[in-house]
């Protein structure tokens, strides 16, 4: 699903995303359309404008949020020209998976793009390094972040940015050995407990963010 008021815009990513497997249900231009087309068709995911008719100031948001309560099965991945950190926060807020927040720079990249609506719809996270970096300038490292070493810090920052243990190694230079120990020292101090790896890291990211302010 696509809400996006720029035709040229909505048409592209809808050819973008059918070219790389993606079955695009519908394509709608407001926030109103994109609430009935989800709640009829229940897509995977959302691709959702923030900005959209007929005030263009917080539709798209205030439609992802409808959504995240009236159909919980369906990722969000917002796309924005610039980081709204109101936004991201409050999207964040219900400390659930199946969410993403992008630059719409960011869609440039096809295969990163692809990939952050690929892992929205499969209950992950992905956000912009942008939106994470603007996120956590003002974050309090207390409570049970408290815990955390520096280092490990560094491995959430980029655990909220969707990327795998082998990118953040190669990002941090380290083997990936030692970002799988990171990782699990992580989830162990957070006390997450064993529900699948994935969810775990989905979980720990959300602590991360939700400890902005």
């Amino acid at each position: 699903m696509i809400a996006e008021d720029l035709a040229l815009l909505r048409d592209g990513l809808t050819r973008l995303l059918r070219d790389n497997g993606f079955d695009v249900v519908a394509a709608v231009p407001d926030a109103e359309s994109l609430i009935s087309a989800v709640l009829l068709e229940r897509p995977d995911v959302a691709v959702v404008d923030v900005r959209l008719p007929p005030s263009f100031r917080d539709e798209g948001v205030r439609a992802a949020l409808t959504l995240r309560e009236r159909a919980p099965e369906t990722g969000i991945l917002i796309v924005s020209q610039y980081v709204e950190q109101a936004y991201a926060t409050e999207l964040l807020a219900d400390g659930r998976g199946g969410l993403g927040y992008l630059l719409k720079d960011r869609i440039m990249d096809v295969d990163d793009f692809v990939e952050a609506v690929r892992r929205v719809g499969e209950g992950g996270t992905a956000l912009d390094p942008e939106v994470v970096a603007q996120l956590l300038t003002r974050r309090r490292v207390e409570g049970p972040l408290a815990v955390l070493s520096p280092r490990e810090l560094e491995v959430l920052g980029l655990m909220a940015e969707g990327r795998s243990n082998a990118a953040i190694a190669a990002k941090l230079v380290l083997t990936v050995g030692a970002v799988e120990k990171h990782v699990a020292s992580i989830l162990t101090k957070l006390r997450l407990a064993p529900s699948g790896e994935d969810h775990r890291r989905v979980l720990a990211v959300l602590a991360y963010l939700r400890a902005s302010d």
